[in-house]
């Protein structure tokens, strides 16, 4: 098992509820596609990927009142015509801290017997300790960059009074972790306990 980790923290994050349209309201935990992204932002290969395991939460879950003006394509083409922004409400979850973990998955198509789950954690580790990115990670929305993005801290520590139960969380939108077709899948009745989320536990 070749595992990895980092911590993020920052200001915003909005982890979108399907359900929710266009008033957007953020899941209280970070989604298991949104943490792969993040490991993807720094490090990523064709034979191998970071499967997301848990995460934990070190800051109380705390929701506000987010307001924007869109002015892009995707406006009526009335408000296009007329150049008038839409307004966009959300609720988005503030002050954010995560400590997340994963581990590397070597895909079983490779060739030439070497050991890609190793080299994906080595160049996985050194990227984030030197901060070398692909793009800039992001809690969520593109907008929502994060204060602090590496390794992780030795004074921070997961809330333990971070306790509750989901009764549906978005795991990915795509049929699998890798070149898969697009196909929602969710959790239910999502488990987090002591500020602790698991993303494969069946409880």
């Amino acid at each position: 098992m070749y595992t990895v980790n980092f911590e993020i923290s920052g200001p915003m994050a909005m982890f979108t509820r399907p359900d929710t349209g266009s008033t957007p309201i953020s899941y209280s935990v970070p989604t298991w596609s949104a943490i792969k992204g993040m490991f993807e932002s720094v490090a990523r290969m064709q034979q191998a990927y970071i499967h997301p395991t848990f995460v934990e939460i070190c800051r109380p879950v705390r929701f506000e009142r987010y307001v924007t003006n869109y002015g892009g394509p995707l406006r009526n083409s009335k408000q296009v015509a007329n150049n008038n922004n839409f307004q966009l409400i959300a609720t988005v979850l503030v002050d954010v801290c995560y400590r997340v973990f994963g581990d590397v998955r070597q895909l079983e198509d490779t060739v030439n017997d070497v050991n890609w789950a190793h080299a994906l954690q080595d160049r996985f580790m050194r990227r984030l300790r030197h901060g070398h990115f692909f793009y800039t990670p992001v809690l969520g929305w593109r907008e929502f960059v994060p204060d602090y993005f590496g390794p992780l801290r030795p004074e921070t520590h997961r809330d333990k009074n971070v306790n509750f139960v989901l009764p549906s969380l978005l795991r990915s939108v795509f049929s699998e972790p890798v070149n898969g077709s697009v196909k929602p899948c969710y959790q239910q009745n999502v488990v987090i306990r002591d500020g602790t989320l698991y993303y494969d536990r069946k409880e």
